[in-house]
């Protein structure tokens, strides 16, 4: 259900940057032209980086989650389309810079990573829960790519597990604008509470 954000909603958040890697989000870096093209247009890692600063200021944590397959590809399975292109172009692969965080975030040593072999959201066969938990973590504010799958899986898995959403609408992008404009309009509202990154700033 969405609610109205203070501090005190944020009081125990993490902010989770869900495949903000370079074959993802930057131009010419090889996965996907289209979803690239839309985060490097609509500035998300600039914002993102902002907003990562904000957090840790405010002793906040702050996780990648990323997907890095293996360069055998032992324990992940092309068992639907995009993960399926995903081991055809062979861009994400473990050992490829395609995997690695986009240098824009400035990743700091106090950052976390969950990192998966297989799979499409972020809590998929990983710790990422746990780590949560372990953190006092209730609240995760979601960012990153894609809004066509990733954001709202995301979503739907810490729904699942009791925790609150936030999505930063700004620090998001799919992989086309009107994919992009209608999951922020009409699912993602029903999921988590919708917000901007210096929304969020203000508030940490």
């Amino acid at each position: 259900m969405s609610r109205t954000l203070t501090a005190a909603s944020l009081a125990n958040a993490a902010l989770i940057v869900n495949e903000c890697q370079l074959a993802m989000t930057e131009p010419g870096a090889g996965h996907n032209e289209g979803l690239a093209g839309e985060a490097a247009a609509r500035g998300i890692i600039e914002r993102l980086a902002a907003l990562a600063k904000g957090f840790r200021a405010a002793g906040r944590p702050v996780i990648y989650t990323t997907i890095v397959p293996r360069a055998d590809y032992a324990g992940f399975t092309a068992n639907c389309v995009i993960l399926g292109l995903l081991k055809k172009q062979g861009v994400v692969v473990a050992g490829s810079p395609g995997v690695a965080l986009h240098p824009g975030l400035q990743a700091e040593d106090s950052d976390l990573v969950s990192q998966r072999i297989h799979g499409l959201t972020p809590f998929h066969a990983t710790e990422l829960e746990q780590t949560l938990r372990s953190l006092g973590v209730d609240t995760v504010v979601v960012t990153g790519v894609s809004t066509n799958l990733g954001i709202p899986g995301a979503c739907l898995e810490a729904i699942n597990r009791g925790f609150q959403v936030v999505v930063a609408e700004d620090c998001t992008a799919g992989a086309w604008p009107e994919a992009h404009e209608f999951q922020v309009t009409h699912t993602l509202p029903l999921l988590a509470t919708m917000a901007s990154s210096e929304e969020l700033r203000a508030l940490l």
